[in-house]
């Protein structure tokens, strides 16, 4: 049988989502649990990787049981019961054998927090950046997110991309009562480290540095050493995956 979970988790302790041979990443311990509770060696397959420090409010795997789980919530409880505080288990259902987390996803969305006082609080959790941001500028920069699909600028290199093409359909920078600013994108698919390319010099229109027209420049450009540096990773969490309303059973 094949289940969906549904999950979030905090990434600072981990080396992203992916198995590595030397560090602790969310995959492997996730599968230890599974293993343990299942009483089988279990394999899960991730929506996407998130990279060293990325969180997830909403994150989405599958695996493949010999046993049938009759009963979820209990499932839930017993699993969050021997998993790290830093990932919490929501939901667990029942997909068809062909229902995949990563290539059946129809869209994702993450969020980038910038805080722009000091707050001891949430130190590993938001970019803590002390300057003025212009967020009507960032938000003309953030519309020709829309306009292209071509994220080569804001793409790592080496990456091993079949294509560098995206469909952006949501950009938006918002302000809360607290003054934190929310990052809010949208696209059917992301190229490792884009989000953070675009938060990083989207921060350079937001400090005057460059202008919302020479940010749809530097993206036309296809040239990653014209983007500006990465923002860190403590700040992005990934906040929504979609998938057709058919996949559960």
């Amino acid at each position: 049988m094949r289940y969906f979970l549904e999950l979030s988790y905090k990434g600072t302790a981990y080396n992203g989502w992916q198995r590595q041979n030397n560090a602790p990443s969310l995959q492997e311990t996730i599968e230890l649990s599974l293993s343990k509770l299942l009483r089988q060696e279990i394999s899960i397959i991730g929506a996407g990787r998130t990279d060293s420090g990325v969180h997830a409010s909403f994150y989405v795997a599958h695996f493949d049981a010999e046993k049938v789980i009759s009963d979820n919530v209990a499932f839930v409880y017993h699993l969050n019961a021997i998993l790290p505080h830093d990932i919490a288990i929501s939901e667990i259902y029942c997909v068809s054998d062909e229902a995949h987390a990563r290539f059946d996803a129809l869209s994702r969305e993450y969020k980038y927090y910038i805080l722009p006082h000091k707050d001891p609080f949430t130190r590993d959790l938001i970019w803590q950046y002390y300057r003025d941001l212009d967020v009507d500028e960032m938000n003309i920069a953030a519309q020709s997110l829309l306009k292209h699909i071509d994220f080569t600028t804001f793409s790592k290199l080496h990456s091993n991309n079949k294509t560098n093409i995206c469909h952006v359909t949501h950009a938006e920078w918002v302000v809360d009562s607290s003054n934190k600013l929310t990052f809010t994108i949208r696209s059917d698919r992301f190229l490792r480290n884009m989000i953070r390319a675009i938060v990083g010099t989207m921060v350079d229109v937001g400090r005057g540095k460059i202008s919302a027209m020479k940010f749809e420049e530097i993206l036309i450009a296809k040239d990653l050493s014209k983007a500006s540096g990465s923002a860190p990773a403590k700040g992005l969490y990934l906040s929504n995956i979609t998938y057709p309303k058919t996949i559960k059973l």
